[in-house]
């Protein structure tokens, strides 16, 4: 159970690495319409968020070396995970699909959050 775990773990570190640090590269610009004019105040908290994405990757990856010391900590990283995924479901709910890639992201992060939660629990 303690290596499917840190397996798990592993993937959603690889999750916020790769993705923070995409995100916060491209920033806004990348995703919104060529005339649309530069939105600083957009860009900069939507840089502030991918660097917090990021930054969590470092937590996690610490986490899998050291999840005897985390212990019932792991439960508040799989719900903060599974959200993570249910904010793109809200989002989907509200302005629709924005395509299967981040269809797939989401299911993936739900399944994510709740495995990791599961697993802790049945370790216990």
């Amino acid at each position: 159970m303690e290596i499917a775990l840190k397996i798990l773990l592993g993937l959603a570190t690889l999750i916020c690495f790769l993705g923070g640090l995409n995100l916060l590269t491209k920033g806004t610009k990348a995703y919104l319409p060529e005339t649309v004019p530069p939105q600083r105040r957009l860009d900069n908290i939507f840089r502030f968020l991918s660097g917090i994405y990021f930054g969590i990757g470092f937590m996690l990856a610490w986490v899998i070396f050291h999840t005897v010391q985390v212990g019932d900590l792991l439960y508040f990283i799989g719900v903060a995970i599974a959200f993570s995924g249910l904010g793109r479901l809200y989002s989907r709910i509200q302005v629709g699909s924005p395509g299967t890639y981040y269809d797939t992201m989401m299911i993936l992060e739900i399944s994510l959050g709740a495995a990791i939660f599961v697993l802790h629990y049945c370790s216990n």
